[in-house]
């Protein structure tokens, strides 16, 4: 089920909410707004694509194109929201690192003025790993998809 405010409309996660749920700030949180979470399932991330992205002016000059591993990091981002939404307590302390990227697959290019629209679904989890299928759409086509995973680590540890 998705999860709704008490007057009935689906809740959405903004700037000030998602940098309480994941640790990417300014220029590398590639995501601007969370809606569709439905708790151990799925969640949806939207990236508005703007000609201000820092990648761009080096990144095919004269035709600016999203980064192929930039689009699989904002899927990352918008996993790494579902796992901490549900429990706030894991952005407290830990970090959440790729451990996998499989079936990676680009179709299309994204471009400034695109709105990303990152679908995620969890596939599984078993203690701090977690498996998950994602896609990117840009009005309805499909862009990009990849499995990917994922491994809770505790700050300490990484020092």
């Amino acid at each position: 089920m998705m999860l709704k405010e008490k007057n009935g409309e689906t809740i959405t996660l903004l700037y000030n909410d998602i940098i309480k749920l994941i640790p990417h700030r300014h220029p590398f949180l590639l995501i601007d707004k969370i809606t569709d979470i439905v708790i151990n399932k799925s969640i949806t991330g939207i990236k508005a694509v703007t000609f201000n992205e820092p990648f761009f002016p080096g990144h095919f000059p004269g035709y600016p194109i999203m980064p192929g591993v930039l689009i699989l990091e904002s899927m990352a981002q918008t996993a790494a929201c579902l796992v901490s939404y549900e429990d706030q307590s894991l952005s407290l302390n830990n970090l959440v690192f790729f451990t996998g990227i499989e079936k990676a697959k680009f179709r299309k290019p994204v471009i400034p003025g695109n709105e990303l629209l990152l679908k995620i679904n969890l596939i599984s989890n078993k203690r701090s790993l977690y498996k998950f299928n994602g896609k990117a759409f840009v009005q309805n086509n499909l862009v990009a998809s990849s499995d990917f995973s994922a491994m809770l680590v505790n700050q300490e540890k990484v020092k």
